[in-house]
């Protein structure tokens, strides 16, 4: 089995800038707050000189306990972000997964998250059409959480 990779667009209110302030920028921060049932924390290394280049997201439950992210670009002025599942996560099943994220400005003062998501699964491994569709879920969900902790904090 090759490559899965999907495309995702998901619209909101809050202009492209804050979104990705606070979803990529300020994501150790806002995250564990936009999500407190799910995630603990999201420990950043080297984030107080703004050049870390890994992030570990702890989880209170579910089938994994940490996920270790790579960060593979980062471009403030185009609102992209690129990163790398390299430690837990579905590494069991998959040889890699990597995200590429752009929050694009739209006319009326919103954005929408474009994510491209590639999953390059181990050579013996299955993976359902249910299974793409639930991580799918999952990614709109956790920005439809951030979403709406800016409505509610808009002082973030």
């Amino acid at each position: 089995m090759g490559a899965i990779t999907y495309d995702m667009e998901i619209p909101s209110s809050i202009s492209a800038e804050k979104m990705f302030k606070a979803f990529v920028l300020d994501g150790d921060t806002i995250i564990p707050k936009a999500l407190p049932h799910a995630i603990t924390c999201v420990q950043n290394p080297r984030r107080r000189w703004r050049c870390w280049n890994h992030q570990t997201y702890h989880f209170w439950r579910g089938v994994h306990k940490s996920v270790k992210h790579r960060i593979d670009g980062l471009d403030k002025e185009n609102f992209t972000y690129s990163y790398s599942i390299i430690e837990g996560g579905a590494l069991d099943v998959f040889e890699s997964i990597s995200y590429h994220i752009k929050i694009v400005a739209t006319p009326d003062g919103g954005c929408i998250c474009k994510n491209r998501s590639i999953y390059t699964p181990k050579c013996d491994a299955q993976v359902s059409e249910e299974e793409i569709k639930a991580g799918k879920e999952k990614a709109s969900g956790i920005f439809k959480k951030v979403e709406a902790y800016l409505l509610a904090n808009p002082d973030c």
